[in-house]
């Protein structure tokens, strides 16, 4: 298969271009800084320096693929509600219909109160929010887009071990679930290549 990695030198994003390397992926990497990713002499790997807030860069990274996967994070800035728009696009335009992304457990619906999101509820417990609200931003825009979208979801993130074992659920996050390693959730992530089970869902992961 021919990916698009978006995120691809982040610590979810770097583990996701370890698995589809594995797999003899051909991978296109977007990225700001082609410096991070000097070590990588792997023939499968297309490097473009680039910005996802820049259309024209976004649409050149998107010809001939077949998925996309992003891990971008917020950024401390609207990375993604300004990026965003501009993968739809490019996605219309090629053709390509399946995009995997890495959200937050904060755009999950809330079990306390279910017509909120966690982070709007008393059930999230981050006092600051402004990720969350540009996390939403994405989910509303790929909800509308009418893409073979999948957002999954982790609560507390740290970089942790790979364990194999975690719960997923969508639309929620998991009972009681308080954190989910990073390579766990990177595996998960890159599994959704080859389901269908999550097709415009989001999933929360954790313990």
């Amino acid at each position: 298969m021919k990916l698009l990695l978006l995120g691809a030198t982040g610590r979810v994003g770097s583990r996701i271009l370890d698995y589809a390397l594995k797999d003899g992926h051909e991978i296109t990497v977007l990225v700001r800084s082609a410096d991070k990713l000097l070590h990588l002499t792997d023939e499968n790997v297309r490097v473009l320096t680039g910005n996802v807030l820049d259309q024209k860069d976004v649409a050149s990274a998107m010809r001939g693929v077949d998925a996309v996967i992003s891990a971008l994070g917020t950024d401390k800035a609207t990375t993604l509600s300004e990026g965003t728009p501009y993968i739809i696009e490019a996605m219309k335009r090629e053709g390509v219909s399946r995009i995997i992304t890495v959200g937050t457990a904060g755009i999950l619906q809330s079990r306390v109160s279910p017509d909120l999101l966690r982070y709007q509820s008393s059930e999230s417990r981050q006092k600051l929010t402004r990720a969350a609200e540009e996390h939403h931003k994405a989910y509303s825009l790929l909800e509308q887009s009418e893409l073979d979208w999948t957002i999954v979801c982790p609560t507390y993130l740290p970089d942790g071990e790979y364990t194999g074992t975690y719960r997923v659920e969508a639309h929620q996050l998991p009972v009681d679930g308080m954190q989910i390693s990073v390579p766990d959730t990177a595996e998960f992530t890159y599994q959704q290549l080859s389901s269908s089970e999550y097709i415009q869902a989001r999933v929360g992961i954790a313990y």
